[in-house]
C-alpha cells in the first residue's frame, strides 16, 4: 500500500509518499507560498537531492495537481499511475474534545474540523481546505484519513488540562489544555520505550519537541499526563516568534498602552514575540546562535530563556511522574543543536541526568547520556509522516 501524507498550512502544502510495505519515503516535498507570485514546488525523490521549481500555485487544489503530476512524471516520478496511491492521510492540528483518535474522512468529519477553526484558526482552516482540495483532484472515492495533533494528549487527567477559570466556560466553549505536536511526541516516546527495553507501563519519559514551535510532554506508562502547550499552540516555552506562557495581565496592559486592537493581538503574540521579540535578530535558532557567536547579548538571552525553561519543565514533570527514566530531544532545534541539549541539562546530576559531551557532539547521536547517568538521554529524529501513514493504513485496511 502506498499512502500520500499531507500537512497543509495557510500558504503551504507539505507532502510525502510512503510505501507501507517498507515504511520508506518514496518522494517528498512542499508547495510553498501558495497564492503569491513567489510560489514554487519542491520535489525530492528518495536518495536524490531536492529540486525547486517556480510555479503558479493560486490555491491548494492546484498544489495537489502539481504534486500528483510530479509523482507520475516519466522522468522524476516514483509511480506510473495515481491508482497506485491507496489513500491520503492528513495532519490536522486541532481535534478539540471531539476527536481522541484518527478517523476516516466523511462529510460530517469535515464539518466538525471546520467547527474547530476558532480553536486553531491558523491551522484547521487550511487543513480542511486541503481535504476538500484532495477530493476535487482524486474524487470522493479516494479514502482520506485525518490524524490529530491533539489526540495523543487526550489521556491527560482533568487536573492537568483544566484552567482555573469558571467551570461554565469549559462547559460552554471547551476551554482547556489540548496540547499539540501529538504525532511527534507519540512517535519519539514509542521509540524511546523500545530503546529502554522496558514495558511501556513501567516508563516515565519527558519528550522535548523543539523547533520553530516547541512543546514538552510528560509521558508516563506510554500515555501523556501533561504537556506544555495549552488551549492553543501559544502556551509553553519560548518559541521562534511565539511568546509562550506569559502573565495574562500583560495582554490587556499592552493593548491599552500600545493601542493594539483585539483583532491584531493574536497575530502579535504568534508573530512578534519569542526568539524574534527578545533577540531582535531572528526567529530562527541558527541565526540566534550565529549572533551569539558575534557577541549579541540579546540573542544570548533568548537562548538562555529556552534552556532555562526546558530545565524547569523537566524538573516539574519528573515530580509529576514520580521519577524519570529518560529524556528525548527531537525536531529541528532538538535534533541539530548539541550545545542547547548540553546547556539545558547542565547541573542536573542530582536528578541523575548527566550528558556525555563526546556522544552529544557526534554527527548522528542517539544515546547522549553518560554511562553513569541514571536517566537516559536520547536524540530521536521525529517522523510524524510515518505515524500519519500507519494510522491511515490501519483505518483503510479495516474497511
Amino acid at each position: 500500500m502506498k499512502i500520500l501524507v499531507i500537512n497543509a498550512g495557510s500558504s503551504s502544502l507539505k507532502y510525502q509518499l510512503i510505501d507501507m510495505d517498507t515504511e520508506k519515503m518514496m518522494a517528498k516535498g512542499i508547495c510553498d507560498r501558495i497564492g503569491t507570485e513567489e510560489s514554487f514546488i519542491k520535489y525530492q525523490k528518495a536518495g536524490e537531492s531536492a529540486k525547486k521549481t517556480p510555479r503558479a500555485i493560486p490555491n491548494h487544489v492546484q498544489a495537489f495537481r502539481l504534486v500528483t503530476q510530479a509523482l507520475v512524471d516519466p522522468k522524476k516520478g516514483v509511480i506510473s499511475d495515481l491508482s497506485e496511491i491507496s489513500a491520503v492521510g492528513h495532519r490536522v492540528v486541532q481535534g478539540g474534545a471531539i476527536f481522541d483518535h484518527s478517523v476516516l474522512v466523511t462529510d460530517e468529519v469535515i464539518r466538525q474540523i471546520q467547527s474547530l477553526i476558532p480553536l486553531a484558526p491558523l491551522h484547521n482552516k487550511p487543513e480542511a481546505d486541503a481535504i476538500l482540495a484532495c477530493r476535487e483532484v482524486f474524487g470522493k472515492k479516494m479514502p482520506q484519513c485525518v490524524v490529530f495533533d491533539t489526540s495523543f494528549h487526550a489521556t491527560m487527567p482533568e487536573k492537568a488540562y483544566l484552567y482555573a477559570i469558571p467551570y461554565e466556560y469549559y462547559e460552554k466553549y471547551k476551554i482547556r489544555r489540548y496540547g499539540f505536536h501529538g504525532t511527534s511526541h507519540r512517535y519519539v516516546s514509542g521509540k524511546a520505550i523500545e530503546l529502554l527495553g522496558k514495558k511501556a507501563e513501567d516508563t516515565r519519559i519527558v519528550t522535548c519537541h523543539l523547533g520553530n514551535g516547541s512543546s514538552i510532554s510528560a509521558v508516563k506508562g506510554g500515555k501523556i499526563i501533561d504537556t506544555s502547550m495549552g488551549f492553543t499552540p501559544l502556551e509553553g516555552v519560548i518559541m521562534g516568534s511565539r511568546c509562550g506562557a506569559v502573565d495574562p495581565a500583560i495582554i490587556p496592559f499592552l493593548m491599552e498602552k500600545e493601542g493594539i486592537p483585539v483583532s491584531e493581538m493574536g497575530s502579535w503574540m504568534n508573530k512578534k514575540c519569542g526568539f524574534l521579540g527578545v533577540s531582535g535578530v531572528s526567529s530562527d535558532m541558527r541565526e540566534i546562535t550565529a549572533a551569539i557567536g558575534k557577541g549579541n547579548d540579546r540573542a544570548r538571552l533568548a537562548y538562555d530563556i529556552l534552556c532555562y525553561q526546558i530545565k524547569k519543565y523537566i524538573g516539574s514533570y519528573t515530580a509529576a511522574m514520580g521519577g524519570l527514566d529518560c529524556i528525548v530531544f527531537t525536531a529541528g532545534i532538538g535534533e541539530n543543536t548539541p550545545r542547547l541539549r548540553e546547556d539545558s541539562l547542565s547541573d542536573m546530576e542530582f536528578f541523575g541526568i548527566k550528558v556525555d559531551k563526546a556522544k552529544n557532539n557526534e554527527k548522528n547521536p542517539c544515546l547522549i547520556s553518560a554511562d553513569d547517568s541514571r536517566v537516559k538521554v536520547f536524540v530521536i529524529p521525529t517522523n510524524e509522516e510515518l505515524v500519519i501513514a500507519c494510522d491511515t493504513d490501519e483505518i483503510v485496511s479495516s474497511l
